[in-house]
């Protein structure tokens, strides 16, 4: 019997997934379901809790020791509770007392889901070698962690690194989280997409507004749907450069769906970053797309579960 093994839960606005993981990162067992972020805080936890069932349900689930949670943020690792900005229901919901409850009290531990991706990207994917590190995920919203001197640096709440909700626009929109012009208010993937229809792009015959679909688009050359990105790009760029000068990261990582745009993204976030990271010490800053694809969220709430367990 395998007993190296841990289980993850990675909790986003669009899906909640699980997974038991090894310790060397590999995913044996999969689970999601479809995350109801504008139901009630107990419908969204029936929605974890169907995940967490079908985990259990594995014959591996014995071998299991801890449990890692990285959840859209903010969260408070202290307490134990979440309040993400896209899951208006959860709002301080005591996330690990109820998966403690679900798992026979297991050991859990909660980080926040950009700081899961670092955890990960600098595990096993792009940052790995890198002592300093920014790692983001760019997609409903925007989040992310750090590592520095070598090891993740969660912070005293599990919030550490949150890139999307720097402020870039001082008077800029409403964000949800309270604030005016941030990051994720601007290069999330929804507000790509908002701000392309809002400059008269339209859609094609499948009615697509994703911001997929405006990544398709801008490779065809449409010019309201190119200027889309590149203020998302802009805004990037602004929150990494401030986050360099703050700690110093040699690399960012950018993973997300909105990273799948690939150089419809990354062109001119490197040319924007130009323009703002322009201290001697930030000027090596490099940008780098993220390795994990869609299960970093995952592979990182397991390492963080990993290190709960040992």
């Amino acid at each position: 019997m395998q007993t190296d093994l841990v289980a993850a839960l990675d909790i986003g606005g669009t899906k909640i997934a699980g997974a038991l993981v090894d310790g060397q990162g590999r995913i044996l067992v999969r689970a999601q379901r479809a995350t109801p972020a504008q139901e009630d805080g107990e419908t969204v936890m029936r929605a974890a809790e169907e995940v967490l069932n079908l985990l259990t349900a594995s014959p591996l689930w014995s071998g299991v020791r801890a449990v890692g949670i990285g959840s859209a943020g903010p969260v408070d690792a202290g307490a134990g509770t979440v309040s993400p900005v896209n899951v208006p229901g959860w709002r301080g919901f005591p996330l690990v007392d109820r998966v403690r409850a679900v798992t026979g009290g297991l050991p859990v531990e909660l980080i926040g889901d950009g700081v899961a991706i670092a955890a990960a990207e600098h595990w096993q994917g792009a940052a790995r070698g890198h002592d300093n590190a920014l790692c983001m995920v760019v997609s409903t919203g925007v989040g992310g962690g750090l590592v520095l001197g070598g090891r993740l640096h969660p912070g005293p709440t599990g919030n550490a690194g949150h890139i999307g909700h720097i402020s870039v626009d001082l008077d800029g929109d409403l964000c949800p989280c309270g604030s005016r012009g941030c990051v994720e208010r601007i290069a999330s993937g929804p507000n790509i997409a908002r701000r392309a229809l809002e400059g008269g792009w339209r859609p094609g015959s499948d009615g697509d507004t994703s911001a997929a679909a405006v990544a398709a688009a801008a490779r065809a050359g449409d010019p309201v749907a190119l200027a889309s990105f590149e203020r998302a790009a802009q805004a990037l760029a602004a929150g990494i450069a401030a986050t360099a000068t703050l700690v110093e990261p040699d690399i960012a990582v950018v993973g997300g769906g909105v990273a799948k745009a690939g150089d419809v993204l990354f062109a001119p976030l490197r040319t924007a970053l130009k323009n703002y990271a322009t201290l001697s010490f930030v000027q090596r800053l490099t940008v780098a797309p993220a390795q994990m694809g869609t299960d970093a969220g995952l592979v990182g709430a397991a390492a963080a579960a990993l290190r709960e367990s040992r």
